[in-house]
């Protein structure tokens, strides 16, 4: 029974088998092709928020190294004079 069932499973697989992998690759495709495009809109906003957080961040970093390199430059006056 083992050799008979095993046949019917081989036979089965190189009659059906080209006719089933047609049929999920159209099936699969549309699937995989919206499934990378959403991971590639996720991955291009995503990017841009963290462009956009690194911008804001080097610009107040900058603005305080101003700051504190003004504050250093100006000039001391001596409250005992």
């Amino acid at each position: 029974m083992n050799i008979g069932w095993g046949l019917a499973v081989g036979v089965g697989a190189m009659t059906f088998g080209p006719t089933v992998i047609r049929t999920m690759g159209s099936i699969l495709r549309p699937a995989a092709k919206t499934l990378i495009k959403g991971g590639m809109a996720f991955y291009r906003e995503t990017l841009g928020e963290i462009g956009e957080m690194a911008t804001d961040l080097i610009a107040e970093a900058k603005a305080e190294l101003d700051q504190e390199t003004g504050a250093s430059a100006a000039p001391q006056h001596d409250a005992t004079a």
